[in-house]
């Protein structure tokens, strides 16, 4: 088996009795400083981003069928099974030089790690990515967070000698509540089909007024093997062209996003909306009901999904919404 075959998601409020086949964890509490007690070997991150309609922490466990070889390479945690490689890391951010700020710095040399690991790993190809970082939307030094940590990101693949249009990973960027930044991700040794939206421009085709440099992102990726397929679907929002739709209306953003996800799943055949596992940030708690009334209406009871508390990457966007398709064990 290549590992991708047998891929699952699992979003547990309670801790798992046995660890077996897991190949990573992010653990996102229900405040600051909360507790977590996974296996030391285990890649895991501490994600500071409040739960939502549940009592408590909620964990993020990715599993596979196959044995799992735990590892390090520099300051990224590892995991192996089959074709798939599990990592995550945490990267305080160093007191900025002139000039410099410390996101930017924390992120370049993070991305710079994670392409030590895929190529002493052999499985060179980033598959889906996780970015948390806090003060999201606040602006220092003349430019917003998010936008500094696009351009490091990008800086980092040009080094790196990435692609940063095109075969770009699947990825979310969101902001938390405090913490450090805090990235985890899946790679595989073959690349996987990279998707775009008819609906959307490219997020590595914005034009400039969403900053110097774009975002480096697929909307989704799939990875396509004999013994099965597992999709990826970036965070997704309210935007139609490049533009953000419904400023106001969390509903209205709600039922567009959910628009742009059946898109993609139209160039990614054998997927429904109702077959997927969905991870949903909400800007706003009080928000929650009516996101929460849109989703039901359009999703049924099948779909799992989780509510976090998190600023989206755009102070106009209300929601934002990831999914993956394949993992849930049918």
């Amino acid at each position: 088996m290549s590992g991708a075959a047998r891929l699952r998601l699992e979003y547990l409020e309670a801790m798992p009795d046995q660890w077996a086949d897991t190949l990573g964890a992010a653990r996102y509490e229900a405040a600051p400083g909360a507790a977590t007690a996974l296996p030391t070997a285990l890649p895991q991150v501490a994600v500071h981003m409040p739960v939502l309609a549940a009592c408590g922490p909620l964990l993020e466990r990715w599993r596979t069928g196959e044995p799992v070889r735990y590892g390090r390479c520099g300051a990224v945690q590892l995991a192996y099974a089959g074709e798939l490689l599990f990592g995550a890391l945490e990267v305080e951010e160093a007191p900025a030089a002139p000039n410099t700020e410390g996101l930017e710095r924390a992120t370049e040399w993070a991305y710079r790690q994670i392409h030590e690991a895929l190529e002493a790993s052999g499985r060179r190809h980033l598959v889906r990515v996780w970015n948390y970082l806090p003060r999201i939307n606040v602006e220092t030094a003349g430019l917003e967070r998010y936008r500094q940590f696009n351009s490091a990101r990008q800086r980092a693949f040009l080094a790196c000698g990435w692609q940063i249009r095109g075969n770009v990973p699947a990825a979310s960027a969101l902001g938390s509540s405090a913490g450090a930044l805090v990235i985890y991700f899946l790679a595989a040794q073959q690349p996987p089909r990279f998707i775009e939206n008819p609906r959307q421009v490219s997020a590595y085709h914005y034009p400039p007024e969403y900053g110097a440099r774009a975002p480096s992102f697929s909307r989704a990726t799939l990875l396509e093997r004999p013994e099965g397929r597992a999709l990826f679907i970036s965070g997704t929002s309210s935007i139609v062209g490049h533009r953000t739709l419904h400023a106001g209306d969390p509903a209205a953003q709600t039922r567009e996003t959910l628009t742009n996800i059946a898109a993609l799943l139209e160039q990614a055949a054998g997927f429904s909306l109702e077959a997927l596992a969905y991870k949903i940030y909400v800007r706003r708690p009080a928000d929650l009901p009516v996101i929460r009334r849109e989703l039901d209406a359009a999703l049924g009871p099948r779909p799992r999904r989780v509510y976090l508390q998190a600023d989206v990457c755009r102070l106009d966007l209300d929601v934002e919404i990831e999914a993956a398709g394949g993992c849930d064990g049918s």
